[in-house]
């Protein structure tokens, strides 16, 4: 077991004894000095960490997330706003690309953590789906950074950190176990293991109950082959793992021309692994600087306005909050208390990440849970985010790269992480039914929904309630209350946007 015996400069906090164990045959070592400059400044021999598995992790959690400098464009391009006119594909890639860099880099120099930013599905997919209908994009992404201004507020003077602490620490465990779930279930229905159905239960397995398709074959291949060297401690197991999958998928693909599923139901989901005819390509960065602060409230009114910041906040808070609690938890950082070091540095610059996505048009950027998987890798320190972040600036040129690795291979690892951070329900008392019911509804609200934020609101209101009600008031921190009766409105922020409109 790991164990750490330094305090927080930030918090304070006093950690814990024990810590989970690190992946990949990581041992923390309590009294390593460091060996230059550079382990000095990440601590990475002190948190049980070398060099090369920090770099190692960091290309395990790119590649795991490349997906996004070509998926954002694909939601946020091609939408008309309310005045007809659409963001451009290449320039959003060239944008997503350029700001998860930055802000990346920046959060591994100043947070030290091993958590990388890009812009946000939830947030991109709301913005796209329900902002640009009454707003222009520009005015849309001015209120993306005005959320990110907030959140950024919130940081600097410790409201947020108030609240994080304020969470029990039993149900700081239980939105772990719930990421877990969460990017399990994600990895399950992108490699196309879960599907919908046309009628009858919400999801089953593959197609009619089968699978009938190569590419969650070899999904299946590559969750058998990384959790196999995992178990066995391979170093580098996790990277071993999607660099074999790869290749096989690229070979599966040379051989019988899947192409994309959306014109092959048996066809890849989203990249097709194939050797790039190409290298470089020029980014484009025209839309930089392409935002309105004040447009959307002389639009659509200040109530109106208001409600869809609201909702941005709430959404980019506690999502952010929770993954990085279930990260560092993960990563074997965090305290006892559940706080983990240079707590408030990472608030504050995932809030600049809002900003920032708003100010390049490609949505509020906020961390990542896909950087699980590079801590699978064993990455425990910042120096992974810088190399995650580097990568993200060379995909800017190289993008043809990026499309090698199939997001059915990604999955695989993903299942694998979200296994791995299962381990944290053992931290649970579900003898008690007062913690054991909102932790529940946390863990399982969280892939069912498909939002981490979500399943901390159930958690929240449950929490307050239950114990409320059951005789254990005391036990209820009054920002419980607060956050409680926040989400409460967050919940039903539908009908009251209706009856704004109206």
């Amino acid at each position: 077991m790991s164990s750490h015996v330094f305090n927080d400069p930030e918090t304070g906090a006093i950690p814990a004894p024990e810590l989970p164990p690190l992946a990949t045959g990581a041992t923390a070592t309590v009294d390593a000095e460091p060996k230059n400059a550079l382990d000095r400044f990440f601590e990475i021999s002190r948190r049980g960490s070398t060099v090369a598995r920090e770099i190692r992790g960091g290309i395990v959690t790119f590649v795991t997330m490349a997906y996004i400098v070509i998926l954002n464009p694909l939601i946020l391009g091609g939408v008309a706003d309310v005045s007809g006119n659409a963001l451009d594909g290449a320039q959003i890639g060239a944008a997503t690309g350029l700001t998860a860099g930055v802000m990346t880099i920046l959060f591994g120099l100043i947070a030290r953590l091993p958590f990388a930013l890009a812009a946000g599905l939830g947030i991109n997919s709301f913005l796209a789906v329900s902002v640009v209908g009454q707003v222009t994009w520009p005015e849309a992404m001015g209120l993306v950074v005005i959320n990110g201004i907030l959140i950024v507020l919130f940081g600097a003077t410790g409201i947020r950190t108030a609240i994080f602490n304020a969470v029990p620490a039993q149900l700081k465990a239980a939105i772990t176990v719930g990421i877990g779930l969460f990017i399990a279930f994600i990895g399950f229905v992108d490699s196309g293991f879960v599907n919908r159905t046309a009628g009858g239960p919400p999801v089953q397995l593959g197609d009619g109950g089968s699978i009938t398709s190569i590419p969650t074959l070899i999904f299946l291949i590559g969750l058998v082959l990384i959790g196999v060297l995992v178990a066995r401690k391979v170093p580098g197991g996790i990277l071993i793992g999607i660099v074999a999958s790869t290749i096989l998928a690229i070979i599966a693909q040379a051989i019988f021309k899947l192409g994309p599923s959306v014109e092959n139901p048996g066809g890849w989901h989203m990249t097709i692994p194939e050797i790039p005819t190409a290298l470089v390509t020029i980014p484009d960065f025209g839309l930089i600087g392409q935002f309105d602060l004040v447009g959307s409230f002389g639009r659509i009114g200040a109530l109106s306005a208001t409600m869809l910041v609201f909702t941005l906040v709430f959404s980019n808070f506690f999502d952010a909050m929770g993954t990085m609690t279930g990260l560092a938890k993960n990563a074997g950082l965090a305290y006892k208390d559940g706080t983990f070091p240079r707590l408030r540095s990472a608030f504050i610059v995932e809030g600049l990440g809002a900003v920032a996505g708003g100010a390049t048009s490609t949505s509020s950027n906020t961390v990542y849970v896909d950087s699980a998987s590079g801590i699978g890798e064993g990455a425990r320190t910042g120096l992974a985010a810088v190399v995650v972040g580097i990568l993200f600036l060379l995909s800017m040129f190289f993008t043809p790269l990026t499309l090698v690795v199939p997001i059915e291979v990604g999955s695989a690892a993903l299942v694998v992480v979200g296994a791995m951070m299962m381990g944290q329900i053992k931290e649970i008392k579900f003898t008690n039914f007062a913690v054991a019911l909102p932790v529940f509804l946390t863990i399982v609200t969280m892939p069912l929904t498909y939002s981490i934020a979500n399943g901390i609101g159930v958690g929240f209101i449950s929490w307050a309630l239950v114990n409320s009600l059951a005789g254990r008031a005391r036990k209820v921190h009054w920002l419980m209350w607060v956050v409680a009766a926040g989400f409460a409105l967050y919940f039903v922020r539908g009908p009251i946007e209706v009856a704004l409109a109206g």
